[in-house]
Protein backbone atom coordinates (compact mmCIF):
# COMPACT_ATOMS: atom_id res chain seq x y z
CA UNK A 1 0.00 0.00 0.00
CA UNK A 2 1.46 3.41 -0.94
CA UNK A 3 2.24 5.87 1.83
CA UNK A 4 -0.70 8.19 1.15
CA UNK A 5 -3.18 5.33 1.20
CA UNK A 6 -1.69 4.05 4.43
CA UNK A 7 -1.63 7.46 6.09
CA UNK A 8 -4.98 8.80 4.99
CA UNK A 9 -7.21 5.79 4.53
CA UNK A 10 -6.03 2.89 6.67
CA UNK A 11 -6.32 4.98 9.83
CA UNK A 12 -8.30 8.01 8.58
CA UNK A 13 -6.66 9.85 11.48
CA UNK A 14 -5.96 12.95 9.43
CA UNK A 15 -9.53 13.20 8.23
CA UNK A 16 -11.74 12.37 11.15
CA UNK A 17 -12.18 13.06 14.78
CA UNK A 18 -10.06 10.51 16.70
CA UNK A 19 -13.09 8.85 18.22
CA UNK A 20 -14.73 8.29 14.87
CA UNK A 21 -11.51 7.11 13.28
CA UNK A 22 -10.86 4.55 15.99
CA UNK A 23 -14.29 3.00 16.36
CA UNK A 24 -16.41 0.95 14.03
CA UNK A 25 -19.57 1.35 16.12
CA UNK A 26 -22.39 3.58 14.94
CA UNK A 27 -22.36 7.21 16.10
CA UNK A 28 -25.51 8.89 17.40
CA UNK A 29 -28.04 9.54 14.65
CA UNK A 30 -26.82 6.85 12.28
CA UNK A 31 -28.69 3.76 11.17
CA UNK A 32 -28.52 0.93 13.72
CA UNK A 33 -26.47 -2.14 13.01
CA UNK A 34 -28.39 -5.03 11.42
CA UNK A 35 -30.04 -7.32 13.94
CA UNK A 36 -28.79 -10.91 13.86
CA UNK A 37 -31.32 -13.46 12.65
CA UNK A 38 -31.70 -17.15 13.34
CA UNK A 39 -30.20 -19.60 10.84
CA UNK A 40 -32.62 -20.36 8.04
CA UNK A 41 -34.56 -17.11 8.42
CA UNK A 42 -35.44 -15.82 4.92
CA UNK A 43 -33.60 -12.59 4.05
CA UNK A 44 -34.82 -10.06 1.49
CA UNK A 45 -32.72 -10.23 -1.72
CA UNK A 46 -32.42 -6.42 -1.61
CA UNK A 47 -32.98 -4.04 1.31
CA UNK A 48 -36.50 -2.64 1.29
CA UNK A 49 -35.65 0.73 2.84
CA UNK A 50 -33.92 3.58 0.98
CA UNK A 51 -30.17 3.98 1.59
CA UNK A 52 -29.09 7.03 3.59
CA UNK A 53 -26.13 7.81 1.36
CA UNK A 54 -25.50 7.17 -2.34
CA UNK A 55 -21.82 6.94 -3.30
CA UNK A 56 -21.22 7.10 -7.06
CA UNK A 57 -17.65 6.36 -8.15
CA UNK A 58 -16.19 6.78 -11.61
CA UNK A 59 -12.77 5.27 -12.36
CA UNK A 60 -11.53 7.18 -15.39
CA UNK A 61 -10.51 4.85 -18.28
CA UNK A 62 -11.46 1.70 -16.33
CA UNK A 63 -12.42 -0.38 -19.36
CA UNK A 64 -14.42 -3.58 -19.23
CA UNK A 65 -11.26 -5.26 -20.51
CA UNK A 66 -9.20 -4.04 -17.52
CA UNK A 67 -11.97 -5.08 -15.16
CA UNK A 68 -12.06 -8.57 -16.67
CA UNK A 69 -8.27 -8.86 -16.66
CA UNK A 70 -7.94 -8.11 -12.93
CA UNK A 71 -11.22 -9.14 -11.34
CA UNK A 72 -9.78 -12.46 -10.11
CA UNK A 73 -6.94 -10.62 -8.35
CA UNK A 74 -9.08 -8.16 -6.40
CA UNK A 75 -9.15 -8.80 -2.65
CA UNK A 76 -10.18 -5.39 -1.26
CA UNK A 77 -12.77 -2.80 -2.21
CA UNK A 78 -13.32 -4.12 -5.71
CA UNK A 79 -13.80 -7.60 -4.28
CA UNK A 80 -16.56 -6.23 -2.07
CA UNK A 81 -18.31 -4.71 -5.09
CA UNK A 82 -18.09 -8.05 -6.89
CA UNK A 83 -20.50 -9.47 -4.28
CA UNK A 84 -23.21 -7.05 -5.40
CA UNK A 85 -24.97 -6.61 -8.73
CA UNK A 86 -22.33 -6.92 -11.44
CA UNK A 87 -22.86 -5.74 -15.01
CA UNK A 88 -19.52 -6.47 -16.71
CA UNK A 89 -20.72 -5.25 -20.11
CA UNK A 90 -21.88 -1.71 -19.49
CA UNK A 91 -21.72 0.72 -22.37
CA UNK A 92 -20.85 4.33 -22.81
CA UNK A 93 -22.90 3.77 -25.91
CA UNK A 94 -22.17 6.99 -27.81
CA UNK A 95 -19.38 7.58 -30.34
CA UNK A 96 -17.49 10.30 -28.43
CA UNK A 97 -15.88 8.09 -25.78
CA UNK A 98 -14.08 10.86 -23.93
CA UNK A 99 -13.94 11.96 -20.31
CA UNK A 100 -16.45 14.80 -20.31
CA UNK A 101 -19.22 13.13 -22.35
CA UNK A 102 -18.81 9.90 -20.41
CA UNK A 103 -19.09 11.56 -17.02
CA UNK A 104 -22.13 13.52 -18.22
CA UNK A 105 -24.07 10.26 -18.76
CA UNK A 106 -23.39 8.58 -15.41
CA UNK A 107 -25.64 10.54 -13.05
CA UNK A 108 -27.99 12.26 -15.49
CA UNK A 109 -29.50 9.28 -17.31
CA UNK A 110 -29.02 11.10 -20.61
CA UNK A 111 -26.72 10.46 -23.57
CA UNK A 112 -24.44 13.28 -24.76
CA UNK A 113 -26.91 14.28 -27.47
CA UNK A 114 -29.12 15.49 -24.61
CA UNK A 115 -26.54 16.48 -21.99
CA UNK A 116 -24.95 18.78 -24.58
CA UNK A 117 -21.50 17.45 -23.70
CA UNK A 118 -20.52 16.14 -27.12
CA UNK A 119 -16.76 16.00 -26.47
CA UNK A 120 -14.05 17.31 -24.17
CA UNK A 121 -13.73 20.26 -26.57
CA UNK A 122 -15.73 21.64 -29.47
CA UNK A 123 -15.58 24.65 -31.79
CA UNK A 124 -17.82 27.68 -31.30
CA UNK A 125 -17.10 30.18 -34.05
CA UNK A 126 -19.21 32.84 -32.31
CA UNK A 127 -16.94 33.01 -29.26
CA UNK A 128 -15.45 36.48 -28.91
CA UNK A 129 -11.84 35.38 -28.59
CA UNK A 130 -9.16 34.20 -30.99
CA UNK A 131 -9.35 30.69 -29.51
CA UNK A 132 -12.62 29.26 -30.86
CA UNK A 133 -12.15 25.93 -29.05
CA UNK A 134 -14.49 25.61 -26.07
CA UNK A 135 -13.67 23.28 -23.18
CA UNK A 136 -16.65 21.35 -21.83
CA UNK A 137 -16.32 22.63 -18.25
CA UNK A 138 -15.39 26.25 -18.86
CA UNK A 139 -17.11 29.62 -19.06
CA UNK A 140 -15.70 30.97 -22.31
CA UNK A 141 -17.29 34.37 -21.65
CA UNK A 142 -14.60 35.18 -19.08
CA UNK A 143 -12.14 37.67 -20.57
CA UNK A 144 -8.55 36.60 -21.04
CA UNK A 145 -9.31 32.87 -21.02
CA UNK A 146 -8.71 30.17 -23.60
CA UNK A 147 -9.61 26.48 -23.62
CA UNK A 148 -6.35 25.57 -21.86
CA UNK A 149 -6.47 28.39 -19.29
CA UNK A 150 -10.09 28.58 -18.30
CA UNK A 151 -12.59 29.36 -15.55
CA UNK A 152 -14.37 26.15 -14.53
CA UNK A 153 -18.14 26.22 -14.95
CA UNK A 154 -21.14 23.89 -15.15
CA UNK A 155 -22.89 26.09 -17.73
CA UNK A 156 -22.57 23.66 -20.66
CA UNK A 157 -24.34 20.74 -18.95
CA UNK A 158 -27.93 21.00 -20.20
CA UNK A 159 -29.64 18.52 -17.89
CA UNK A 160 -29.83 17.90 -14.13
CA UNK A 161 -27.88 15.24 -12.28
CA UNK A 162 -29.39 12.80 -9.81
CA UNK A 163 -28.00 14.86 -6.92
CA UNK A 164 -29.74 17.95 -8.27
CA UNK A 165 -33.02 16.10 -8.57
CA UNK A 166 -32.66 14.83 -5.02
CA UNK A 167 -32.00 18.33 -3.71
CA UNK A 168 -34.95 19.74 -5.66
CA UNK A 169 -37.22 17.09 -4.16
CA UNK A 170 -35.85 17.66 -0.65
CA UNK A 171 -33.74 20.80 0.04
CA UNK A 172 -32.22 19.07 3.08
CA UNK A 173 -30.24 16.76 0.77
CA UNK A 174 -26.47 17.40 0.84
CA UNK A 175 -24.56 16.83 -2.40
CA UNK A 176 -20.76 16.57 -2.58
CA UNK A 177 -18.52 15.97 -5.61
CA UNK A 178 -14.75 15.42 -5.48
CA UNK A 179 -12.46 14.31 -8.29
CA UNK A 180 -9.01 14.30 -9.80
CA UNK A 181 -10.34 16.34 -12.78
CA UNK A 182 -12.62 19.35 -12.88
CA UNK A 183 -14.75 17.85 -15.68
CA UNK A 184 -15.39 14.73 -13.63
CA UNK A 185 -16.42 16.71 -10.55
CA UNK A 186 -18.66 19.06 -12.55
CA UNK A 187 -20.37 16.50 -14.78
CA UNK A 188 -21.17 14.11 -11.93
CA UNK A 189 -22.03 16.85 -9.46
CA UNK A 190 -24.08 19.14 -11.65
CA UNK A 191 -25.38 22.60 -10.90
CA UNK A 192 -26.44 22.47 -7.25
CA UNK A 193 -23.49 21.40 -5.11
CA UNK A 194 -22.93 21.87 -1.39
CA UNK A 195 -19.25 21.05 -1.95
CA UNK A 196 -17.30 20.49 -5.16
CA UNK A 197 -13.49 20.10 -5.28
CA UNK A 198 -10.97 18.90 -7.83
CA UNK A 199 -7.21 18.73 -8.45
CA UNK A 200 -5.97 21.59 -10.64
CA UNK A 201 -2.42 20.32 -11.11
CA UNK A 202 -1.10 21.90 -7.92
CA UNK A 203 -3.75 21.46 -5.23
CA UNK A 204 -7.47 20.96 -4.63
CA UNK A 205 -9.67 23.87 -5.71
CA UNK A 206 -13.30 24.81 -6.25
CA UNK A 207 -15.28 27.68 -7.73
CA UNK A 208 -14.05 31.16 -6.86
CA UNK A 209 -15.38 32.56 -3.62
CA UNK A 210 -16.13 29.27 -1.94
CA UNK A 211 -14.97 28.84 1.64
CA UNK A 212 -12.34 26.15 2.11
CA UNK A 213 -13.65 23.52 4.55
CA UNK A 214 -11.29 21.91 7.08
CA UNK A 215 -11.23 18.57 5.25
CA UNK A 216 -9.86 20.26 2.11
CA UNK A 217 -7.25 22.12 4.12
CA UNK A 218 -6.17 18.83 5.66
CA UNK A 219 -6.07 17.15 2.27
CA UNK A 220 -4.00 19.95 0.78
CA UNK A 221 -1.50 19.75 3.61
CA UNK A 222 -1.28 15.96 3.57
CA UNK A 223 -0.66 15.91 -0.19
CA UNK A 224 1.85 18.76 0.00
CA UNK A 225 3.74 16.92 2.75
CA UNK A 226 3.70 13.72 0.74
CA UNK A 227 4.87 15.32 -2.52
CA UNK A 228 7.63 17.21 -0.71
CA UNK A 229 9.33 13.88 -0.07
CA UNK A 230 10.61 11.42 -2.67
CA UNK A 231 8.49 8.34 -3.32
CA UNK A 232 10.32 5.01 -3.28
CA UNK A 233 9.31 2.42 -5.89
CA UNK A 234 6.07 0.66 -5.00
CA UNK A 235 6.21 -3.12 -4.56
CA UNK A 236 5.38 -5.31 -7.54
CA UNK A 237 2.55 -7.75 -6.78
CA UNK A 238 3.25 -11.33 -7.75
CA UNK A 239 0.50 -11.40 -10.35
CA UNK A 240 2.11 -8.39 -12.07
CA UNK A 241 5.45 -10.07 -12.78
CA UNK A 242 4.48 -11.36 -16.21
CA UNK A 243 3.74 -7.79 -17.29
CA UNK A 244 7.02 -6.38 -15.96
CA UNK A 245 8.74 -6.10 -19.35
CA UNK A 246 10.36 -3.03 -20.91
CA UNK A 247 9.17 -1.62 -24.22
CA UNK A 248 10.64 1.23 -26.23
CA UNK A 249 8.14 3.89 -27.29
CA UNK A 250 9.85 6.72 -29.10
CA UNK A 251 12.47 8.07 -26.72
CA UNK A 252 10.97 6.32 -23.69
CA UNK A 253 11.31 2.92 -22.08
CA UNK A 254 8.05 1.95 -20.39
CA UNK A 255 6.46 -1.13 -18.89
CA UNK A 256 8.56 -1.60 -15.75
CA UNK A 257 7.81 1.56 -13.76
CA UNK A 258 7.02 1.46 -10.04
CA UNK A 259 5.84 5.07 -9.50
CA UNK A 260 9.02 6.24 -7.83
CA UNK A 261 8.90 10.02 -7.62
CA UNK A 262 11.36 12.82 -6.98
CA UNK A 263 10.55 15.28 -4.21
CA UNK A 264 8.27 18.06 -5.43
CA UNK A 265 7.16 16.33 -8.65
CA UNK A 266 3.45 17.17 -8.87
CA UNK A 267 3.07 15.73 -12.37
CA UNK A 268 4.34 12.35 -11.22
CA UNK A 269 1.97 12.47 -8.25
CA UNK A 270 -0.99 12.93 -10.60
CA UNK A 271 0.15 9.93 -12.68
CA UNK A 272 0.23 7.57 -9.70
CA UNK A 273 -2.02 5.56 -7.38
CA UNK A 274 -1.48 8.17 -4.66
CA UNK A 275 -3.69 10.62 -6.57
CA UNK A 276 -6.72 8.34 -6.22
CA UNK A 277 -5.95 7.65 -2.58
CA UNK A 278 -5.98 11.39 -1.87
CA UNK A 279 -9.36 11.91 -3.54
CA UNK A 280 -10.84 8.98 -1.63
CA UNK A 281 -9.42 10.30 1.62
CA UNK A 282 -10.98 13.70 0.98
CA UNK A 283 -14.30 12.04 0.12
CA UNK A 284 -14.16 10.04 3.37
CA UNK A 285 -13.41 13.23 5.25
CA UNK A 286 -16.46 14.95 3.81
CA UNK A 287 -18.64 12.00 4.86
CA UNK A 288 -17.34 12.31 8.40
CA UNK A 289 -17.17 16.09 8.75
CA UNK A 290 -20.57 16.74 7.16
CA UNK A 291 -22.11 13.60 8.70
CA UNK A 292 -23.43 12.61 5.29
CA UNK A 293 -26.17 10.01 5.51
CA UNK A 294 -26.96 10.78 9.14
CA UNK A 295 -29.97 13.05 8.57
CA UNK A 296 -33.57 12.17 7.73
CA UNK A 297 -32.85 12.43 3.98
CA UNK A 298 -30.60 10.53 1.56
CA UNK A 299 -27.38 12.39 0.69
CA UNK A 300 -25.28 12.15 -2.48
CA UNK A 301 -21.50 11.78 -2.84
CA UNK A 302 -19.82 11.48 -6.25
CA UNK A 303 -16.15 10.57 -6.55
CA UNK A 304 -14.06 10.85 -9.71
CA UNK A 305 -10.85 8.80 -9.65
CA UNK A 306 -8.57 9.97 -12.46
CA UNK A 307 -5.24 8.17 -11.94
CA UNK A 308 -6.09 5.17 -14.12
CA UNK A 309 -6.62 7.51 -17.06
CA UNK A 310 -3.43 9.48 -16.52
CA UNK A 311 -1.47 6.25 -16.10
CA UNK A 312 -3.03 4.75 -19.22
CA UNK A 313 -2.25 7.78 -21.37
CA UNK A 314 1.32 8.09 -20.10
CA UNK A 315 2.33 4.45 -19.60
CA UNK A 316 -0.21 2.24 -21.36
CA UNK A 317 -2.59 -0.38 -19.99
CA UNK A 318 -0.57 -3.59 -20.23
CA UNK A 319 2.61 -2.92 -18.31
CA UNK A 320 3.60 -3.32 -14.68
CA UNK A 321 2.46 0.25 -14.03
CA UNK A 322 -1.23 -0.40 -14.70
CA UNK A 323 -1.07 -3.69 -12.84
CA UNK A 324 0.25 -1.90 -9.74
CA UNK A 325 -2.46 0.74 -10.17
CA UNK A 326 -5.18 -1.91 -10.15
CA UNK A 327 -3.78 -3.40 -6.95
CA UNK A 328 -3.54 0.00 -5.27
CA UNK A 329 -7.00 1.08 -6.43
CA UNK A 330 -8.46 -2.07 -4.91
CA UNK A 331 -6.69 -1.33 -1.60
CA UNK A 332 -7.62 2.34 -1.56
CA UNK A 333 -11.28 1.52 -2.14
CA UNK A 334 -11.12 -1.00 0.73
CA UNK A 335 -9.81 1.69 3.06
CA UNK A 336 -12.49 4.12 1.89
CA UNK A 337 -15.26 1.60 2.49
CA UNK A 338 -13.83 0.82 5.94
CA UNK A 339 -14.21 4.49 6.87
CA UNK A 340 -17.80 4.52 5.61
CA UNK A 341 -18.53 1.31 7.54
CA UNK A 342 -17.28 2.93 10.73
CA UNK A 343 -19.91 5.66 10.48
CA UNK A 344 -22.72 3.12 10.70
CA UNK A 345 -24.46 4.78 7.74
CA UNK A 346 -26.50 2.60 5.38
CA UNK A 347 -24.80 3.49 2.10
CA UNK A 348 -25.20 2.33 -1.48
CA UNK A 349 -22.26 2.24 -3.90
CA UNK A 350 -22.17 2.38 -7.67
CA UNK A 351 -18.87 2.14 -9.56
CA UNK A 352 -18.35 2.55 -13.29
CA UNK A 353 -16.14 4.38 -15.80
CA UNK A 354 -16.46 7.27 -18.22
CA UNK A 355 -14.94 5.29 -21.12
CA UNK A 356 -12.58 2.44 -21.89
CA UNK A 357 -9.31 2.35 -23.85
CA UNK A 358 -6.78 -0.12 -25.18
CA UNK A 359 -3.03 -0.33 -25.00
CA UNK A 360 -0.41 1.69 -26.83
CA UNK A 361 0.15 0.92 -30.51
CA UNK A 362 3.79 -0.15 -30.08
CA UNK A 363 3.02 -2.83 -27.50
CA UNK A 364 -0.05 -4.01 -29.37
CA UNK A 365 2.03 -4.48 -32.52
CA UNK A 366 4.39 -6.90 -30.79
CA UNK A 367 1.56 -8.70 -28.97
CA UNK A 368 -0.34 -10.33 -31.82
CA UNK A 369 -1.85 -7.11 -33.20
CA UNK A 370 0.48 -6.02 -36.05
CA UNK A 371 -2.43 -4.16 -37.72
CA UNK A 372 -2.45 -1.51 -34.98
CA UNK A 373 -1.41 1.87 -36.35
CA UNK A 374 -0.98 5.57 -35.64
CA UNK A 375 -3.06 8.02 -37.64
CA UNK A 376 -1.36 9.07 -40.87
CA UNK A 377 -0.33 12.75 -41.22
CA UNK A 378 -2.59 13.25 -44.25
CA UNK A 379 -5.65 12.52 -42.11
CA UNK A 380 -4.99 15.42 -39.77
CA UNK A 381 -7.31 18.38 -40.28
CA UNK A 382 -4.63 20.97 -41.00
CA UNK A 383 -3.11 18.86 -43.78
CA UNK A 384 -6.51 17.97 -45.24
CA UNK A 385 -7.67 21.60 -45.17
CA UNK A 386 -4.54 22.72 -47.03
CA UNK A 387 -5.10 20.15 -49.80
CA UNK A 388 -8.77 21.08 -50.17
CA UNK A 389 -8.05 24.81 -50.14
CA UNK A 390 -5.50 24.40 -52.91
CA UNK A 391 -7.83 22.25 -54.98
CA UNK A 392 -10.69 24.73 -54.68
CA UNK A 393 -8.54 27.81 -55.18
CA UNK A 394 -9.00 29.00 -51.59
CA UNK A 395 -5.35 29.03 -50.53
CA UNK A 396 -5.33 32.77 -49.80
CA UNK A 397 -8.40 32.70 -47.52
CA UNK A 398 -8.40 32.13 -43.74
CA UNK A 399 -8.42 28.48 -42.65
CA UNK A 400 -11.38 26.78 -44.30
CA UNK A 401 -11.71 24.03 -41.66
CA UNK A 402 -11.23 23.76 -37.90
CA UNK A 403 -11.46 20.64 -35.80
CA UNK A 404 -11.88 19.38 -32.26
CA UNK A 405 -12.10 15.75 -31.15
CA UNK A 406 -13.02 14.34 -34.59
CA UNK A 407 -15.61 17.02 -35.38
CA UNK A 408 -14.74 19.24 -38.33
CA UNK A 409 -16.24 22.71 -38.65
CA UNK A 410 -16.32 24.59 -41.97
CA UNK A 411 -15.44 28.28 -41.67
CA UNK A 412 -18.81 30.02 -41.39
CA UNK A 413 -17.47 33.20 -43.00
CA UNK A 414 -17.18 31.44 -46.35
CA UNK A 415 -20.08 31.90 -48.77
CA UNK A 416 -22.73 29.20 -48.48
CA UNK A 417 -21.92 27.72 -51.88
CA UNK A 418 -18.22 27.57 -51.01
CA UNK A 419 -18.97 25.96 -47.66
CA UNK A 420 -20.97 23.27 -49.44
CA UNK A 421 -18.08 22.59 -51.82
CA UNK A 422 -15.59 22.37 -48.94
CA UNK A 423 -17.84 19.96 -47.06
CA UNK A 424 -18.41 17.73 -50.07
CA UNK A 425 -14.71 17.65 -50.90
CA UNK A 426 -13.74 16.94 -47.30
CA UNK A 427 -16.20 14.06 -47.10
CA UNK A 428 -14.94 12.61 -50.39
CA UNK A 429 -11.28 12.86 -49.46
CA UNK A 430 -11.68 11.51 -45.92
CA UNK A 431 -13.71 8.52 -47.08
CA UNK A 432 -10.92 7.69 -49.52
CA UNK A 433 -8.33 7.42 -46.75
CA UNK A 434 -7.58 3.79 -45.80
CA UNK A 435 -7.70 4.51 -42.04
CA UNK A 436 -11.14 6.18 -42.07
CA UNK A 437 -14.26 4.12 -41.34
CA UNK A 438 -16.78 6.91 -41.98
CA UNK A 439 -17.07 10.64 -42.65
CA UNK A 440 -20.59 11.61 -41.58
CA UNK A 441 -22.16 14.99 -42.30
CA UNK A 442 -24.33 16.66 -39.68
CA UNK A 443 -27.35 16.15 -41.96
CA UNK A 444 -26.66 12.41 -42.16
CA UNK A 445 -26.32 12.15 -38.40
CA UNK A 446 -29.39 14.28 -37.66
CA UNK A 447 -31.50 12.14 -40.01
CA UNK A 448 -30.52 8.92 -38.24
CA UNK A 449 -33.32 7.54 -36.00
CA UNK A 450 -32.61 7.32 -32.28
CA UNK A 451 -31.21 3.81 -31.59
CA UNK A 452 -33.50 1.35 -29.83
CA UNK A 453 -31.54 -1.93 -30.01
CA UNK A 454 -28.85 -3.15 -27.56
CA UNK A 455 -25.76 -0.90 -27.74
CA UNK A 456 -23.41 -3.55 -29.10
CA UNK A 457 -25.56 -3.72 -32.27
CA UNK A 458 -25.52 -0.01 -33.08
CA UNK A 459 -24.28 1.27 -36.42
CA UNK A 460 -21.68 4.03 -36.63
CA UNK A 461 -24.45 6.49 -37.49
CA UNK A 462 -26.44 5.46 -34.41
CA UNK A 463 -23.41 5.87 -32.17
CA UNK A 464 -22.78 9.29 -33.71
CA UNK A 465 -26.44 10.23 -33.29
CA UNK A 466 -26.18 9.63 -29.55
CA UNK A 467 -23.35 12.18 -29.36
CA UNK A 468 -24.87 14.75 -31.71
CA UNK A 469 -26.00 18.19 -30.55
CA UNK A 470 -27.00 20.51 -33.43
CA UNK A 471 -25.78 23.58 -31.54
CA UNK A 472 -22.30 22.18 -30.81
CA UNK A 473 -21.44 19.33 -33.18
CA UNK A 474 -19.37 19.85 -36.29
CA UNK A 475 -20.28 19.88 -39.97
CA UNK A 476 -18.46 16.57 -40.51
CA UNK A 477 -17.57 13.78 -38.08
CA UNK A 478 -14.52 11.61 -38.82
CA UNK A 479 -14.51 8.10 -37.36
CA UNK A 480 -11.34 6.05 -37.75
CA UNK A 481 -11.25 2.32 -38.31
CA UNK A 482 -10.68 -0.09 -35.39
CA UNK A 483 -7.17 -0.17 -33.93
CA UNK A 484 -6.16 3.17 -35.44
CA UNK A 485 -5.13 5.65 -32.74
CA UNK A 486 -5.57 9.39 -33.12
CA UNK A 487 -2.01 9.80 -31.78
CA UNK A 488 0.24 10.62 -34.74
CA UNK A 489 3.44 10.03 -32.78
CA UNK A 490 3.78 8.88 -29.17
CA UNK A 491 5.34 11.41 -26.82
CA UNK A 492 6.14 11.56 -23.08
CA UNK A 493 2.85 11.52 -21.19
CA UNK A 494 0.81 10.52 -24.23
CA UNK A 495 1.30 7.04 -25.66
CA UNK A 496 -2.30 5.77 -25.82
CA UNK A 497 -5.76 7.28 -25.90
CA UNK A 498 -9.48 6.63 -26.44
CA UNK A 499 -12.43 8.42 -28.05
CA UNK A 500 -13.28 5.92 -30.78
CA UNK A 501 -16.73 4.42 -31.50
CA UNK A 502 -15.39 0.87 -31.04
CA UNK A 503 -16.29 -1.37 -28.13
CA UNK A 504 -12.84 -1.34 -26.51
CA UNK A 505 -13.51 2.34 -25.80
CA UNK A 506 -17.27 2.00 -25.16
CA UNK A 507 -17.43 -0.97 -22.77
CA UNK A 508 -17.11 -0.37 -19.02
CA UNK A 509 -18.15 -2.29 -15.89
CA UNK A 510 -21.15 -1.13 -13.86
CA UNK A 511 -21.25 -2.38 -10.27
CA UNK A 512 -23.83 -1.81 -7.51
CA UNK A 513 -23.33 -2.79 -3.87
CA UNK A 514 -25.24 -2.33 -0.64
CA UNK A 515 -24.91 -4.17 2.63
CA UNK A 516 -27.48 -6.92 2.87
CA UNK A 517 -28.19 -7.26 -0.86
CA UNK A 518 -28.02 -10.60 -2.63
CA UNK A 519 -25.61 -10.24 -5.49
CA UNK A 520 -25.87 -11.50 -9.05
CA UNK A 521 -24.14 -11.05 -12.40
CA UNK A 522 -25.84 -10.04 -15.64
CA UNK A 523 -23.48 -10.47 -18.64
CA UNK A 524 -25.80 -8.87 -21.20
CA UNK A 525 -25.26 -5.25 -22.18
CA UNK A 526 -26.63 -2.29 -20.26
CA UNK A 527 -25.78 1.42 -20.54
CA UNK A 528 -24.30 4.00 -18.21
CA UNK A 529 -27.45 6.08 -18.76
CA UNK A 530 -29.24 3.30 -16.84
CA UNK A 531 -27.36 4.18 -13.65
CA UNK A 532 -29.28 7.31 -12.63
CA UNK A 533 -32.77 5.80 -12.92
CA UNK A 534 -31.55 2.67 -11.14
CA UNK A 535 -30.18 4.59 -8.16
CA UNK A 536 -33.19 6.91 -8.14
CA UNK A 537 -35.54 3.94 -7.86
CA UNK A 538 -33.80 2.71 -4.68
CA UNK A 539 -34.76 5.99 -2.97
CA UNK A 540 -38.23 6.17 -4.52
CA UNK A 541 -37.48 9.20 -6.72
CA UNK A 542 -39.12 9.09 -10.16
CA UNK A 543 -37.03 10.55 -12.99
CA UNK A 544 -39.16 10.09 -16.11
CA UNK A 545 -38.08 11.00 -19.61
CA UNK A 546 -34.41 10.07 -19.38
CA UNK A 547 -32.61 8.00 -22.03
CA UNK A 548 -31.77 5.18 -19.63
CA UNK A 549 -33.90 2.55 -17.96
CA UNK A 550 -34.04 1.28 -14.39
CA UNK A 551 -32.09 -1.92 -13.74
CA UNK A 552 -33.73 -4.29 -11.26
CA UNK A 553 -31.13 -4.95 -8.53
CA UNK A 554 -33.20 -7.64 -6.82
CA UNK A 555 -32.38 -11.13 -8.16
CA UNK A 556 -35.62 -12.50 -6.76
CA UNK A 557 -39.29 -11.94 -7.52
CA UNK A 558 -39.27 -8.43 -6.11
CA UNK A 559 -38.36 -5.48 -8.36
CA UNK A 560 -36.34 -2.52 -7.12
CA UNK A 561 -37.65 -0.50 -10.06
CA UNK A 562 -41.22 -0.71 -8.75
CA UNK A 563 -40.84 0.61 -5.24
Amino acid sequence: MNSLTAALLASAALFATPALAQTASPVPGTAPAPVATLPGTPQPPFPTTPPKLIVAISVDQFSADLFQQYRNHFTGGMARLLTGAVFPSGYQSHAATETCPGHSTILTGYRPAHTGIIANNWIDQSVGRADKIVYCSEDERVAGNDHNNYTVSDMHLKVPTLGERMKTADPRVRTVSVAGKDRAAVMMGGHKMDEIWWWDGKTYVSYAGRAVPPVVERTRKAVADLVAKPQAPLPLPGFCKSLDRPITVGSQTLGTGRFQRAAGDLKAFRVSPAADAAVLAMAAGFVQDMKLGQGPQTDMLSVGLSATDYIGHALGTQGAEMCIQMEELDRSLAGFFDVLDATGVDYEVMLTADHGAHDMTERQQIRAMPMESHIAPEAKTKAMAAVIAQGLGLSNTPPIMMSAEGDIYINRDLPAATRAKVLAEAKRRYEALPQVAAALTRDEIAATPWPTTPPETWTLKEKARSSYDPTRSGDLLILLKPRVTTIEEAAPGYVETHGSPWDYDRRVPILFWRKGMAGFEQPLSVETVDIAPTLAATIGLPIPGVDGRCLDLDPGAADTCKK
